[in-house]
């Protein structure tokens, strides 16, 4: 994301290229607003799970996301706006890529039959 993006103003009449307004975060919680709180994993939850270390804390906040209602447009944002890491609409995102796993620290087993 640059700068400009950052510091955009109020009076600007659209949005840059990088960023449109339909996959702003604030558009997404505006229509995470006219959702019952109740049915928002995200909110209900600890927010930490969804920027979790232990995979099986990031595989958890990945399932609850499937039955979240602003699920394809949390998902989609994340896509557009090249999110740096955490989980949205369901999937891990490291880096501004949507990545299949979180691997857990140091080395993996020799024999993985073990694990």
């Amino acid at each position: 994301m640059t700068i400009s993006v950052l510091d955009r103003t109020a009076g600007q009449q659209e949005p840059g290229p990088e960023l449109s307004s339909e996959t702003s975060l604030g558009h997404l919680h505006d229509q995470a607003g006219h959702v019952d709180h109740e049915r928002l994993p995200c909110r209900v939850n600890n927010p930490e799970l969804w920027f979790a270390e232990l995979p099986s804390d990031v595989e958890f906040a990945k399932a609850l996301c499937q039955d979240c209602p602003v699920q394809a447009l949390c998902l989609s944002g994340a896509l557009d706006r090249r999110e740096p890491w955490g989980v949205w609409g369901g999937e891990l995102f490291l880096q501004g890529a949507v990545i299949p796993r979180k691997r857990p620290r140091g080395r993996p087993r020799k024999n993985e039959a073990a694990a």
